[in-house]
């Protein structure tokens, strides 16, 4: 989905995309490939602030404040270690996220959200309310947000 919304549409060379395996794979494993590949093209198993993993990451915030796959109480809101998990458990289908460190290694992040639904996620977000997991992303580089005139706080526009 991503690569026919928006990375068909930019010169980002095919090298530079990374899809996260799952075909034949447990959610573990495949999480442990993703995070493979990525140390592998960063060149390094350690991040650095002077060289970040990713140039833009895009985000989205749900009605419970989780991004990524990131959902609130969950083991994964406290990986400092991992760049990759499969998170089993919290929707019917298993998932795999990034962890904070892979996500923060960012020179932009962008949250997108639409709807009046995401209003009160948007602002405790962007008032720093660390029991949202979205609250507690925080990149090397910096932080947008773009939200339609719906999802956008009360004077915020």
């Amino acid at each position: 989905m991503a690569l026919e919304t928006f990375l068909s549409h930019v010169p980002v060379p095919p090298a530079n995309i990374h899809a996260i395996p799952t075909e034949g794979m447990t959610p573990e494993q495949s999480a442990a490939a993703y995070e493979t590949t990525l140390k592998q093209f960063y060149g390094s198993g350690t991040m650095t602030a002077e060289r970040p993993l990713f140039d833009v990451t895009l985000l989205g915030i749900g009605d419970d404040g989780h991004t990524a796959s990131l959902f609130p109480g969950q083991l994964a809101l406290q990986e400092t270690h991992k760049w990759a998990m499969a998170v089993i458990g919290v929707k019917a289908e298993p998932r795999i996220t990034l962890t904070y460190p892979a996500l923060d290694s960012s020179r932009d992040v962008a949250f997108l959200a639409t709807g009046g639904g995401k209003r009160d996620m948007v602002a405790r977000a962007r008032s720093g309310d660390r029991t949202l997991p979205a609250a507690k992303v925080r990149p090397i580089g910096r932080l947008h947000w773009f939200t339609d005139r719906a999802a956008a706080p009360t004077g915020a526009m």
